[in-house]
This record gives C-alpha cells, sequence and structure tokens, in this order.
C-alpha cells in the first residue's frame, strides 16, 4: 500500500465485486446501494442517491439545480455525455438587469436564476440507459422529507453560515429556520412542501416540474422577486446529448464533457503539467506545487477568454487541447517566479457521486446550486432551493460569458473519467466551483504519478489558489500535512500563501471508484471532508 506521509489514511478503500455508489452523505449512499442489490443499474443508483442529496445537502443541490452525467453504457459500448444545465430566460438581457438596478451581475435573487436542468436530466439518463421508474427511485428522498433526518455537522453549521441569507425570505426561513434557529447537529429538519413536490415528480414525471403545478411555484417566486423567468422558459428546456471531451496523461485517457462546462481547463491542466517529471520532482515538493498553481493560472485564463455557451461562442477547442499549444504554456513559467494573474473566484457548493454495477455500467454525476443555498429563494409551497448558476454570467459584451436569453452560463461543473485501453479505468470527481479542475489535477497525478490508492489520493493533503473578493493577489491554500517549509519556499517564489485546516470544505468533496476489469474488483473512496462512505458489495 502506498500513502502520502507518515500517516495511513483514516479510511479503508472500499472493495466490493458487485456493485458499488460512492456519494458524499452516507445516508445517499446507502440510498444507491440499495437500489444495486435491488436489481437496479448504475444510472439508477445514481439518481436515487442524487435524489436524496437534494434533500439531505440542500445547501449544494436541489431540484432546482442542474445536472451533468459521463454514463460508460455497456450496451452501447461508448461513453456517454449529457448536460443538464438550463439556459436564461427569453427576457434575460444586460440592459434588463442594468434597468434594474444592478452595475454588474448580481450574485444572489431572481436575476441568478436559469432554467433548472437537473430533473430533465436525470429522466433524459434514465430512459436511455436506466431500468427503474422515477417513482421508485424518488422513495428514499420523500421518506426523507417527509419524516425528516439528522441534521450533520457540515449541514448545521452551513445553515448556520447562511442564516442572514435564509431570513431574507418567507420560504426559506420556514423550511431552514423552523425553531426561528439553524438545526443543531442531530436535531431533524422536515420538508414537507419539498416532499410534496417529489411526490408530485414521481407521479406525473418532469412535466410536474417545467409544465406543471412545480414549475408555476417556480416562476411564482422569481417574478415575486423581480425576475423575468416564465412557464415557456421551463417548458422549453431540453437536457443535451453531446460528444466529450478528452487528452491522454502518460498513457490513459482522462474524459470530460465540452462547454458550457470548463472541463477543457482540468484537460488544458493536465495537459501542461505532463511535460514535467511530476514523480521526480517529489509530492508536496514547492517545486511541484509552484508549476502546477503556475498551470492553474494559465489555464484558467484561457478558460475566463474563451469558454461559454457554444451555442453563442467559438471555443477554440482544438487548439486548446493540442499538446503543441500546452508546450507553449509550459514554456511562459518560470519555475523561480508566480505570475501576476488573477481569475474569478466562486463558491464551491456542490455535490459529486458515481456507482458502477455488476455490467460495468459506469456513472460520474455532479449536480449543484452553484453557491451556498443558491439564489436565496425558495419556490413558496414546492419546498425547492433554486440555484444562482447565472451569477457566473457578466455583463460585459466582450466576454464569452455574457448574458444573453436564451445562453447557458459557463459551468464549474465537470465529472469526470480515465479510461484505460478505452474503457473505465477510475471514475471520479469532486465538489469545489472554481476548484475542481486543480483537484483533479491532484487526483491524476496522486494516482498515476504516485502510486496512491484510491482513498489514499483523495485524503492526500490538497493545495488550491483563487482569488478572494476584493484582493488583487491570488491566495494559495494549502491542507496540513505539506512539509512546514515548503509554505515559505512557495512564498519565496511570489505566493502568497494561507494554511487552512484538514479536511477543510474549501479542498472540496472528492469521491472515487477504481475498476479492475480483470480482477472483477472494485475500489471505492469517499472524501472525510465531507460526509459520505463509498458503499459496495
Amino acid at each position: 500500500m502506498v500513502w502520502i506521509g507518515a500517516e495511513r489514511p483514516g479510511r479503508p478503500t472500499t472493495l466490493a465485486t458487485e456493485g458499488m455508489v460512492a456519494t458524499p452523505h452516507y445516508l445517499a449512499s446507502v440510498a444507491g446501494l440499495r437500489v444495486l442489490q435491488e436489481g437496479g443499474n448504475a444510472v439508477d443508483a445514481a439518481v436515487a442517491a442524487n435524489a436524496v442529496l437534494t434533500v439531505v445537502y440542500p445547501n449544494q443541490c436541489s431540484l432546482g439545480g442542474d445536472a451533468f452525467f459521463l454514463i460508460w453504457e455497456p450496451r452501447e459500448q461508448r461513453l456517454l455525455a449529457l448536460n443538464g444545465s438550463g439556459r436564461a430566460p427569453a427576457k434575460a438581457t444586460p440592459e434588463a438587469v442594468t434597468a434594474s438596478g444592478y452595475t454588474t451581475m448580481p450574485q444572489r435573487g431572481a436575476w441568478t436564476v436559469t432554467v433548472p436542468g437537473a430533473v430533465d436530466a436525470w429522466a433524459a439518463a434514465l430512459a436511455r440507459c436506466g431500468s427503474r421508474p422515477l417513482v421508485e427511485l424518488l422513495t428514499p428522498a420523500i421518506e426523507y422529507a417527509e419524516r425528516g433526518f439528522a441534521v450533520t455537522p457540515l449541514l448545521s453549521e452551513a445553515i448556520s453560515e447562511a442564516e442572514e441569507l435564509l431570513r431574507g425570505q418567507a420560504a426559506a426561513f420556514r423550511q431552514f429556520l423552523p425553531q426561528g434557529r439553524p438545526p443543531r447537529p442531530g436535531e431533524r429538519l422536515v420538508q414537507p412542501d419539498l416532499a410534496r413536490s417529489l411526490r408530485l415528480l414521481a407521479e406525473y414525471g418532469p412535466d410536474a416540474f417545467y409544465r406543471g403545478p412545480i414549475g408555476e411555484a417556480i416562476v411564482a417566486a422569481i417574478q415575486a422577486t423581480g425576475g423575468v423567468m416564465s412557464l415557456e422558459d421551463l417548458a422549453e428546456h431540453r437536457s443535451t446529448w453531446v460528444e466529450p471531451i478528452s487528452t491522454t496523461y502518460r498513457g490513459l485517457e482522462l474524459v470530460e464533457l465540452p462547454p458550457n462546462t470548463h472541463g477543457v481547463t482540468a484537460l488544458e491542466m493536465v495537459n501542461i503539467i505532463e511535460g514535467y517529471e511530476v514523480a521526480e520532482l517529489g509530492w508536496g515538493s514547492a517545486e511541484l506545487l509552484h508549476l502546477m498553481v503556475e498551470t492553474k493560472k494559465l489555464a484558467f485564463a484561457d478558460r475566463d477568454r474563451y469558454v461559454g455557451d457554444p451555442d453563442f461562442v467559438q471555443v477554440p477547442l482544438d487548439r486548446l487541447l493540442d499538446k503543441r499549444y500546452a508546450e507553449e504554456l509550459r514554456r511562459q513559467i518560470d519555475p523561480e517566479r508566480a505570475m501576476a494573474r488573477r481569475t474569478v473566484a466562486w463558491d464551491n457548493d456542490t455535490v459529486y457521486l458515481c456507482a458502477v454495477d455488476r455490467e460495468g455500467r459506469a456513472v460520474s454525476l455532479i449536480q449543484s446550486i452553484f453557491q451556498s443555498f443558491g439564489s436565496g429563494l425558495v419556490a413558496e409551497g414546492a419546498g425547492i432551493v433554486l440555484h444562482n448558476r447565472g451569477a457566473s454570467f457578466t455583463l460585459d459584451p466582450a466576454s464569452p460569458n455574457c448574458l444573453a436569453p436564451g445562453k447557458r452560463p459557463m459551468h464549474t461543473l465537470i465529472p469526470a473519467m480515465l479510461l484505460r485501453d478505452g474503457l473505465p479505468w477510475v471514475v471520479f470527481g469532486t465538489m469545489g466551483g472554481h476548484g475542481q479542475p486543480q483537484i483533479q489535477l491532484q487526483l491524476v497525478t496522486n494516482l498515476i504519478d504516485f502510486g496512491l490508492e484510491p482513498q489514499a489520493a483523495i485524503e492526500a493533503p490538497r493545495w488550491l489558489s483563487r482569488l478572494e473578493p476584493g484582493d488583487e493577489v491570488e491566495t494559495l491554500y494549502l491542507e496540513p500535512g505539506f512539509d512546514s517549509a515548503v509554505g515559505g519556499e512557495l512564498e519565496r517564489r511570489g505566493h502568497r500563501v494561507r494554511w487552512v485546516e484538514r479536511w477543510d470544505s474549501l479542498m472540496g468533496h472528492a469521491q472515487m471508484i477504481r475498476i479492475h476489469r480483470e480482477h472483477g474488483l472494485l475500489e471505492g473512496a469517499a472524501d472525510p471532508r465531507a460526509e459520505g462512505y463509498a458503499l459496495g458489495w
């Protein structure tokens, strides 16, 4: 066994032969595992687990958010990619936003709500690859919403941090501050309005959401607070099957979703770092961390320059993914001095989960409401938190991500897979907003360059570089576990270093399943920075 540092991983890598689910919350992992044990497949299990997460992690995901899938479908012998992100309303324009009194794109409220795509994405994935009806898969989520569940420390903390936001709307206040205060760890949280919405969805399918009473409640909540979304905007939504994009890293293929996600950014980072002898530099060395952070700055600059909705802007994917272009970028990196690059910072409230079944079907799924509790709006009577993915739009007409009617915002959600010989080898991803490509890079190098097993790869200390609001210089955050001298050496090279506590959620919540087809073995891992487990049998 290989691990980083003096201590072994705090959790074992889960081993199984029949099927496995890994999520950031134990109740969701249990729900997904039960689906597999009762004969459902990995897509069924992923949807059931995701539905539970919308109940137990309402700060991170919701029926009112977006979702993206990567699915290895053995019946088709191909990797499928599903874009479940929604578009801006037909009346959403920069002029309309500025007429409402804003000079920049707001970060909360009705203008930040794009059409929620997760529910339609579930239905599309199930229609093509699932084996169980939605009514069956939603049963655990309905029960937790109706009967309640024990609030975990992370959720209690998230509600406490968002208390001011939640007090700003009556429906949000009633749902998450039922006693007039944030629920304490161990107290039961019941969400009857959300339970009714889940029951409607189970009985009538996506039509209840996009063309029925749930949609009416969503539109009413948005229009009551100054937004312009209509029932027509909801009814016109469709998820899109797209061609995945990929690059190679040391003989393996890393696969992501194309724009409007920034999956291309993760691929670009991998291309750049591949040109260095990562293993020889040594895990956690100042030399390696410096090169990785500089790689991030270059790839994120391209993201901010080029990535948007491909229906509206031309994203030069061929160039961005070209190994020769990566070599050009690599030549811009000074091994002794940090670049003064600035990139956008966003919060990181998202859930990532993965599942593999006995037929070899593999699912990499990510779902989000963007920032914690999204827009801060809850649809009255529906109990659904509405996301604020539209906050990532700009009002700058020169930006590829400028707001326009029917446009999808640039998305930070990037489920991933590593393929070996054209077949899934590692199914993985993480929450973390703009941190997702950075964390994926660390997971890939931990697995491939340093030979870590999945749980050790996830538990290894992480770094993350981001620009905080109001700052002119990016901050490089480090978890304990790196040598103390590394921080000083990075500062000498021009990085502004800050240490965070071990297991800080800033560093993401990663999940992973590694597939050994030759042995019929699955290895699963879940992040101790969250509250989930990889479960299999």
